[in-house]
């Protein structure tokens, strides 16, 4: 029996048409906003890197300046000479991230004696962005204060404890 009505079929999926269409606009939506997150991604880790770097050098000058025009790490958490660059690094998170006296020792509570400090938050430097380190290579040979190098570094950031130079340490972006 036929009756002058034409029957449509159930369509139960897309064509292949369709789907290649979805495909297409898929990837081209894809090419074009892929390449703008990578470059938002490397334009926040600059950020967060310059930040970073302005707030602890505010600190290292702060440090500076009531410590009697030693840098941290300039004198050990004891308050005499640093052994050697590790020993300087040590000193440099602690003197930055405890309670200081004049000389630069180190306590744990403030106190008469132990009036300084602390200049950053947390017990440690932030993370370097690049390399998520947190450590610092110290150098407390150099003296001229326009040697500014990482090459080969293994930590987050360098500093040189004569010049009060401070540094990212992942050899892109030293200059910061």
């Amino acid at each position: 029996m036929k009756t002058g009505r034409v029957r449509r079929r159930d369509r139960a999926g897309f064509t292949l048409i369709e789907m290649l269409i979805v495909i297409i606009l898929l990837g081209i939506l894809a090419a074009i906003i892929i390449p703008q997150v990578s470059v938002t991604t490397e334009d926040a880790k600059v950020s967060a890197v310059k930040s970073d770097l302005s707030s602890l050098r505010s600190a290292i000058e702060l440090y500076y300046v009531q410590h009697n025009s030693f840098y941290p790490g300039g004198k050990d958490i004891t308050g005499g000479t640093p052994a050697n660059a590790a020993a300087a690094a040590t000193a440099f998170v602690q003197q930055l991230s405890r309670y200081t006296a004049v000389t630069g020792a180190v306590a744990n509570t403030k106190d008469a004696t132990y009036k300084y400090g602390p200049y950053v938050k947390g017990g440690a430097l932030p993370a370097n962005p690049y390399s998520d380190l947190t450590d610092v290579t110290c150098d407390i040979t150099q003296t001229d204060i326009t040697v500014k190098s990482s090459a080969g570094a293994t930590t987050g950031w360098k500093f040189y404890t004569l010049t009060g130079i401070f540094m990212a340490s992942d050899g892109a972006h030293d200059a910061l």
